[in-house]
């Protein structure tokens, strides 16, 4: 064994003492291994090389804003004292779920070593969304999030379900928003998230066969965008012109709006929805209205 601490004075596990002498070997230096308070699993505190760690695949991208306002707060104080979030997937590399802005921010300071709590479970990777505090997530950041894992538990974990990953997942629709955003950057998540959250469930089955529906389910979706978006044109003829108007035409022509107990399944909603946004009448929108539907969103927020 190295000359680490051990907490509570007893024997770690295995794992952990594999993982203090992997660290060393991968040029790091373990300065404890002690168990959580909570769930009393044993983890290590260490120093990793920080050209040896790099984000999980599956987190979303580094905002330079951030990463700029995170490295003046550092030169100011002149200390790092917020260690990150770590696991290996295999020796000599190290993944962070919840640092990657941290990380960034030694980089661009030149610093060797980065301050890490190492987790030996693999599964924290996935992780993402309950871990990360460093930066609040908006909506398409948590579904890119969410998507990526999908793919990558495509790959390492066929045999399970969504609802296996519920926890990570956090929510249905940030999967299928995820396939919209990925081939939509810019596409009005926000807009049809109210929906989303009332229709869209964990689908049954292995992962591989529930994507094939999700697919299927993004692909609704964006049918009933592009109907939502010749809506937006005529408006935009009209001379209005507002950023919550996919909001307002959307809660004008939902089938959702008297369903209380029962709600109708996710295809009759998206195919009535359509249809009801072929049949609305923009000539009868005001501005005035849709600035006052803003205002009453953003109060109910």
């Amino acid at each position: 064994m190295g000359t680490w601490v051990v907490y509570p004075h007893e024997e770690p596990s295995k794992q952990a003492t594999a993982l203090a002498e992997q660290v060393q070997r991968d040029g790091g230096q373990v300065l404890a291994i002690y168990q959580d308070p909570v769930g009393e699993r044993w983890q290590l505190f260490c120093l990793l090389p920080l050209d040896k760690v790099d984000a999980t695949p599956y987190q979303r991208d580094l905002s330079p804003a951030h990463v700029k306002r995170l490295a003046e707060a550092v030169k100011k104080t002149g200390r790092f004292v917020d260690p990150i979030v770590a696991m290996s997937p295999s020796p000599g590399l190290y993944w962070t779920p919840n640092g990657n802005h941290r990380r960034a921010v030694l980089g661009k300071l030149k610093a060797s070593y980065v301050p890490a709590i190492l987790v030996p479970e693999r599964d924290v990777a996935f992780q993402i969304l309950a871990l990360n505090t460093e930066k609040t997530h908006n909506l398409k950041e948590k579904s890119l999030e969410v998507i990526r894992m999908y793919r990558g538990l495509l790959r390492e974990q066929p045999k399970a379900s969504e609802e296996d990953y519920a926890f990570q997942f956090e929510s249905p629709p940030f999967i299928t928003l995820g396939l919209l955003y990925e081939t939509n950057a810019r596409f009005a998540g926000g807009a049809f998230a109210p929906i989303l959250r009332r229709v869209d469930h964990f689908i049954k089955g292995t992962l591989p066969k529930a994507f094939e529906e999700r697919q299927e389910r993004a692909g609704m979706v964006r049918e009933v965008d592009e109907v939502l978006s010749d809506v937006v044109a005529k408006l935009k003829r009209r001379g209005i012109k507002h950023p919550y108007v996919k909001n307002f035409v959307l809660a004008r022509t939902t089938p959702l709006a008297r369903a209380r107990k029962t709600l109708p399944s996710f295809e009759v909603t998206f195919g009535k929805l359509a249809e009801n946004l072929k049949g609305f009448d923009a000539g009868k929108v005001r501005y005035e209205d849709i600035a006052r539907s803003a205002l009453m969103g953003a109060a109910a927020a």
